[in-house]
């Protein structure tokens, strides 16, 4: 939670909507300066086994979820961001479907919330309620599959998976750790199930989200991504992945430089060189592959970008 003042009261209710004497609730203020330590505060005294961990400077997410993760001692780990809430029973009915089914994580459908309008959204399986390869989860390229379901707090993940120091969020990165850390899972663990539950609330569009932000920070889904094919280049399956990476990565650069207009001047232009840069880094023969089998629109724009002609 960092300075989620409005919604912090929503969230911590919903917890409480959620306790179970089994359950144990981290809650990691990232140096908030508004309301939401209060918040913690009252909410904490009401929730059985609450750890509250406060970081002396706000050092983002990533960091944040680590703190989490390195405090539970609980046989399952999920998130949540403090800016969302779940319904009543959701994670005790979570808990039960996975332990049902065994496996190593579940990922879960969620309610998308934008204002008062309410939209489920499920993740791309190829079948519910059932255990599966989580390789398997990661192609087809010109598909959309489990990789391209980047949030974290839709699923629940075993404890086993975070032993001796795995499955932590990059620190370095801003924004888009959450995309690498779904691509390792899927590389990492042996079973997964998509379930058909939706409890968590996703509230979107708030201002001061990371999805929001128009600055530098939003780059970082190029290093994120070239962190993701050094993985996948590394992988014994490389050759069943690559492809999957270098296409999603271009629809990442793609998107962003969409709409690069309405960043800040500065981050617009680092943006622009250095997404020509990351194409060059791209394995070429994913790449060229990519462009002739993309939509026409968003191949002449990686095209012109790469050659270094100008672009929108």
């Amino acid at each position: 939670m960092h300075n989620v003042g409005a919604f912090a009261e929503t969230t911590l209710r919903s917890l409480a909507n959620n306790a179970d004497p089994e359950f144990e609730f981290v809650i990691v203020d990232d140096c908030s300066t508004d309301s939401t330590p209060w918040s913690i505060d009252r909410w904490a005294e009401k929730l059985p086994r609450a750890k509250v961990i406060r970081h002396e400077r706000n050092v983002g997410i990533a960091h944040a979820r680590n703190s989490g993760i390195d405090a539970a001692e609980g046989d399952f780990i999920t998130f949540l961001d403090g800016d969302d809430w779940y319904a009543p029973g959701h994670l005790a009915e979570l808990v039960a479907t996975v332990e049902e089914l065994g496996c190593d994580f579940a990922r879960n459908d969620h309610v998308q919330a934008t204002g008062t309008q309410r939209v489920i959204r499920r993740p791309a399986a190829p079948v519910r309620n059932a255990v599966m390869d989580p390789r398997d989860g990661i192609a087809p390229a010109d598909m959309e599959t489990m990789v391209d379901y980047p949030f974290v707090w839709a699923g629940i993940y075993r404890r086993h998976l975070f032993d001796d120091g795995g499955m932590r969020f990059a620190t370095e990165l801003r924004t888009a750790e959450d995309r690498l850390w779904i691509w390792r899972l899927h590389l990492k663990a042996r079973t997964y199930a998509s379930l058909d539950l939706h409890g968590v609330f996703y509230r979107r569009g708030v201002a001061t989200s990371l999805t929001q932000i128009k600055d530098d920070r939003q780059l970082d889904f190029i290093p994120a991504y070239d962190a993701l094919l050094e993985d996948v280049r590394n992988d014994p399956e490389s050759e069943r992945f690559l492809i999957k990476a270098v296409r999603t990565y271009c629809a990442m650069i793609a998107f962003h430089i969409g709409k690069a207009n309405e960043y800040e001047p500065a981050a617009a232009q680092r943006l622009r060189h250095e997404a020509r840069a990351a194409l060059h880094r791209m394995p070429q023969r994913e790449l060229e592959t990519t462009l002739k089998t993309i939509d026409a629109k968003r191949s002449r724009l990686l095209s012109r970008l790469r050659d270094g002609r100008k672009v929108a």
